[in-house]
């Protein structure tokens, strides 16, 4: 007798071949390339013996046209914003353009760090860095007083090269009076050769003294380039030159008074509703007396 064949049916024939794969997806934030999830595991991770006590991270972002800066705590329920601040904030401090370079960067890392210190009662305790900004500053606990806020600078997926602007956010933090544990390698002005940090340089910097630079170099060489490319600059009336000797201004504007001010909100006049309104029963009743009444009349 001749042995009996069989038919052996595949894994996919019966509609399991995704319970034998051994392959796993990433997260959604990963695959879209938004989230580092390594250094945001070791961001947010506590130490057990730390009784729940929130682990802080100040969070630095930059988009086209704007600087975000916010201090977060994540819970199992999600991320907890305790404060943020923007660069869109600074027109109110008198910083009427260049909302995204170095020196607004610094500006909007500073008013964060007061905003939160005054949130909490701290402000007069650790005022921060006021004087010689060029120099690297670290807060230092006042004894008797509570111990200064402290959180770690969360950077995203920004390239933490030497002179980025995110390390001017974090100067205006630490300078505004957080602890943030830091070295001074990473600022503007840093020599790498040398292993040195050159405080003039990084003062300019934060002062915007190398927009100013650039500015006059340009307007003195080539007006009508200096004209669309600082378009904004004068549309607004502040002129780009003179943006080192205004920043002092800024600054202290920002010290003075750091607070959010919240703006009134009304419910417009002619707002519209999309939605049909839910009627009453006599409404509904009245309706259907009406309808039924045409119909008998067009009979």
């Amino acid at each position: 007798m001749g042995k009996r064949k069989t038919k052996r049916r595949s894994n996919s024939a019966l509609g399991v071949t995704s319970y034998f794969k051994r392959f796993q997806v990433k997260f959604a934030r990963r695959r879209a390339g938004k989230t580092d999830y390594y250094a945001r595991k070791r961001l947010t991770c506590q130490d057990q013996n730390k009784y729940n006590s929130p682990k802080y991270r100040l969070s630095v972002r930059f988009t086209n046209r704007d600087v975000i800066c916010q201090v977060i705590y994540a819970t199992l329920a999600g991320d907890v914003t305790v404060c943020a601040a923007y660069s869109h904030e600074l027109p109110k401090y008198g910083m009427k353009a260049g909302l995204t370079n170095y020196a607004a960067a610094y500006a909007t890392g500073l008013l964060c760090a007061r905003r939160l210190l005054t949130k909490y009662d701290l402000a007069e305790t650790y005022e921060g860095n006021e004087e010689n900004l060029g120099e690297d500053y670290n807060v230092e606990a006042v004894d008797g007083e509570r111990r200064p806020f402290k959180c770690f600078l969360d950077t995203g997926l920004v390239r933490t090269s030497t002179g980025a602007r995110v390390f001017a956010a974090l100067k205006g933090a630490v300078d505004g009076g957080l602890d943030i544990p830091h070295n001074d390698k990473r600022y503007a002005g840093y020599d790498l050769q040398d292993k040195s940090l050159d405080t003039d340089t990084l003062e300019r910097y934060i002062k915007g003294g190398v927009v100013a630079e650039y500015a006059e170099e340009m307007q003195e060489e080539e007006p009508e380039k200096f004209e669309a490319h600082f378009s904004k600059y004068l549309a607004e009336d502040f002129d780009p030159t003179e943006l080192e000797d205004n920043m002092d201004a800024v600054l202290e504007a920002i010290r003075e008074n750091p607070v959010h001010e919240k703006k009134a909100r009304s419910k417009p006049a002619d707002a519209k509703s999309w939605k049909p309104k839910k009627l009453t029963y006599d409404e509904r009743k009245a309706a259907l007396k009406k309808k039924l009444e045409a119909i008998v009349a067009s009979a």
